[in-house]
This record gives C-alpha cells, structure tokens and sequence, in this order.
C-alpha cells in the first residue's frame, strides 16, 4: 500500500518538468548615436544677429534695378556728363590767364583801361564836333574844315595817304618756314584790338579788306608774296601795342612756339608810307543828298 501510493506521486514529479533555475534579464541593446551629417551644415555655428547697418547693406547690395531705376540712372549720368563738359569748355577759355603771372595780369587790365580811355576820348571829340557846329557863326566854312579833317583821317585808314607818328616795329624771323598766314593775320588783329591805326607788312599796306594766304616758300598778302623776315610797321600809342603782342597766350608766344624769332622795339617815329589805289565801288552808292 505504502508503495502504490508512492508510485502516482512519484509518476506525477516525472511527468512535470524539473524546475529551471531563474534566467538573469538580458542586456537592452544601447542605441547608436546618429552620425552628424557630412558637409559643411555640421560645422556651422550659430549666425550672430546682424545689426541695422549690415541690414541695410544687405538690402542694397547685390543691387536688385528695376527697368525704371536703369532708365533714371542712365538720364542721371547723361546730365552729369553734358554738365562736366561744358564746365570743361568754359574753362578752357581762362586757362592762359589762370596760368599767367601777376604782372601780366595787371598788364592786361591797363591795356583794357586804354581802350576804354581811347573810346571815351573818341566819343568826346565827336560831342565836341557837334557841338562847333552848332555854335559856329559860319557853319558853312566849319563843315568845309571838318569835311576835310576828316577825308584826310579816312584816307589813312583806306591806305591811300601816307601816314607818320609813334608806334613800334615789330620783326618775325622764320628760319623753319613754320610760320603761316592765319598766325600774320592773328598778330594783324591783335594790333588792331589795341588802337594801331596804319600798318605796313613788308612794303604792302593793310586795310580794311586785306587778306593773307598761304604761298609755296612764303606768305601772300592781297596777292602779293612777301618772304620771311615779316616786318611790321605800326602807327599807334607804343604803351598799348607791345603789351597787347606780349600777353600770355599771345602774337609772341604763338610764334614762338613754332621756333620763331620776335623782337618789338618802340620808336616815336614810325613812317608808313606804302599806299593802295582807291576803288570805286560797283554797286554801293552815298545816300546822302
């Protein structure tokens, strides 16, 4: 009996499993920390707060040109350059006297002044005409004088009479043949703008229609060659003829600078005596009667 019982007790503990021991937890695998991503977002640092000024750089540049803005600015620098140029054209003008010396200076405002004196005297002498006409008891013989006076004062000037008083002469000495007929005609003006009243270029006498050109070895005036040296023989007031020739810029340096020789002397005694045929004009009659 004893062993009966044992027998199901000891076929139930066969049947069921022997007892395992306790597992140990298993290790939770630690995950991997990501790698950071390749290029250069992995090294950037975080951006500072950019201040108003750098803003405003920002915003301008690179510049983002409407096509009205390209229009406004293209009129805008058209302006500013016709501006640049006529201020450079106008100072042009005053570039020999900017570079002159003061005595030159001073030079040219007395030659200016003598001018004024020798139209104010003109203009006196005119009122004074006026006036002896007027006022004379025989105004007949009075007109008959000035008529005269001033016949002989025209043919000075037309070059049919000869003419004496002070004055200068002035030689131009071209060894280069470098000298042309417009730098002539440029001294014949010169001279004229300073009061000369009769003037005689190597024997041929300068009038009202005279005229220079240009020759092979030499220079015509009224067609007739005359060769180098130029000699000029001026009546006027001396004091205002040589520093008219002499200014900055002037008669004198522009001979000079094509290696041409000028002198000017002074004389109180100038004598021109090479005359012109008087025309009759063609077409132009007096209209007084």
């Amino acid at each position: 009996m004893s062993d009966q019982e044992e027998r199901p007790e000891n076929g139930l503990r066969k049947e069921l499993p022997a007892e395992l021991p306790p597992r140990a937890p298993e290790p939770q695998p630690v995950p991997e920390p990501e790698p950071a991503p390749a290029g250069p977002a992995s090294e950037q640092a975080p951006q500072p707060q950019l201040t108003g000024r750098q803003r405003l750089i920002d915003g301008l540049w690179p510049p983002r040109l409407t096509r009205a803005q390209l229009i406004v600015a293209l009129l805008l620098f058209g302006l500013g350059f016709g501006l640049a140029v006529q201020v450079a054209s106008n100072s042009d003008g005053d570039s020999a006297l900017r570079g002159a010396r003061q005595e030159d200076l001073v030079r040219i405002l007395d030659e200016l002044d003598d001018r004024t004196q020798r139209l104010e005297d003109e203009k006196q002498g005119l009122e004074k005409q006026r006036q002896e006409l007027q006022s004379s008891s025989d105004q007949a013989a009075e007109a008959r004088r000035q008529t005269a006076e001033k016949e002989r004062q025209l043919g000075i000037l037309a070059g049919t009479v000869g003419a004496t008083g002070p004055g200068i002469t002035m030689t131009v000495q071209d060894t280069k043949g470098a000298v042309e007929s417009d730098m002539l005609l440029d001294a014949i003006q010169e001279l004229r703008a300073a009061g000369a009243e009769a003037i005689q270029v190597n024997g041929v006498r300068v009038v009202a229609n005279t005229y220079f050109s240009d020759t092979d070895g030499g220079v015509a005036v009224d067609g007739n060659k005359i060769n180098a040296p130029y000699r000029f023989k001026v009546i006027g007031k001396p004091q205002d003829l040589e520093p008219a020739l002499n200014i900055p810029g002037g008669v004198v340096q522009s001979l000079e600078k094509e290696q041409a020789t000028v002198s000017v002397e002074r004389s109180d005694k100038i004598v021109v005596d090479a005359l012109r045929q008087a025309k009759l004009p063609d077409y132009a009659r007096s209209s007084s009667r």
